[in-house]
């Protein structure tokens, strides 16, 4: 019962072996390399152990392959064929990697040896290369410290006494070639006056500034009937000094009404809003109100 059991099943009894052999070959990769021919011993060694490998795992296989074909249905044998069939096609695989990596070894030792024949036999002695020396700027000595000039001290004053203060001051009163101070005073004085006479005149003959507005008004007529070009002919008919009409246009309203939007420029010091409202409100056939849309100051 025990053999039918295992008889299905997909049981590796030989990998410790398997391990054993791969734990030998990392050894030797990764052990110090001594010579190439220590390599090729180490790879030597690697093939017997998976030779032998190969051999328990075809008498592995072989023994499995009795027992099945005493016992087992034919589709098992069919399965140990193929993987027979892989493990050989395996087995090539390692021995063409491994003798890949022996190729390569080969190869890198032999391009070294020739690259240190080449570089200690024929590499010509490097010539010294010329540095460029840039000339030296003449350094010039630090000038010496000004030297510290003195001023001859000035004689001590003396003490005034009375008297010589007396007399400097009846000196001081003394005018010996008279003054002219008060005429000088006459005739700066006429200057003065002189020039702001002309000044005067010159800012009295200037035109002052005059304070403009313009003024944008909104006139709404009574209906949609009512006739806006005779409406806008009698707005302006309006003439006032300071007043001057602009440009103009309808704006509609609403429900077919136009307003009449009309611009104009007022002098602020002679004509106001509320006289422009007045006169305009006059005409009453045909406006309604006046209102201010826009008020700028120019």
């Amino acid at each position: 019962m025990a053999a039918d059991f295992l008889m299905h099943e997909k049981i590796w009894f030989d990998k410790f072996k398997y391990d054993d052999a791969e734990k030998r070959y990392y050894e030797q990769m990764n052990g110090p390399v001594a010579s190439p021919s220590c390599q090729q011993n180490g790879a030597s060694t690697i093939l017997r152990d998976i030779a032998r490998a190969r051999e328990n795992i075809q008498k592995s296989l072989a023994g499995s392959a009795s027992t099945t074909s005493s016992a087992g249905p034919g589709g098992d044998q069919n399965e140990l064929v193929t993987r027979i069939a892989n493990l050989e096609v395996e087995n090539q695989n390692l021995h063409s990697v491994v003798a890949d990596l022996q190729l390569a070894i080969s190869k890198l030792e032999t391009r070294l040896n020739t690259l240190e024949k080449s570089s200690t036999s024929h590499h010509p002695s490097a010539t010294p290369p010329t540095q460029h020396v840039t000339p030296m700027k003449k350094v010039e000595s630090p000038a010496a410290p000004p030297k510290k000039v003195e001023l001859p001290s000035a004689p001590p004053a003396k003490k005034v006494g009375p008297s010589e203060a007396d007399d400097e001051d009846e000196d001081d009163d003394i005018d010996l070639f008279g003054s002219g101070d008060e005429e000088e005073d006459q005739e700066a004085a006429k200057v003065r006056e002189e020039r702001l006479r002309q000044y005067a005149e010159k800012k009295s003959k200037k035109p002052g500034l005059v304070a403009k507005s313009s003024i944008l008004l909104d006139v709404k007529p009574w209906d949609d009937e009512t006739d806006m070009a005779k409406m806008e002919e009698c707005v302006r008919s309006i003439q006032m000094d300071g007043l001057v009409w602009g440009a103009s246009k309808l704006v509609p309203v609403g429900y077919g009404i136009k307003k009449l939007q009309i611009q104009c420029v007022v002098e602020d010091d002679k004509i106001g809003t509320d006289i422009l409202e007045e006169e305009i409100t006059k005409f009453e056939d045909y406006v309604q109100s006046v209102d201010i849309a826009a008020f700028n100051k120019i």
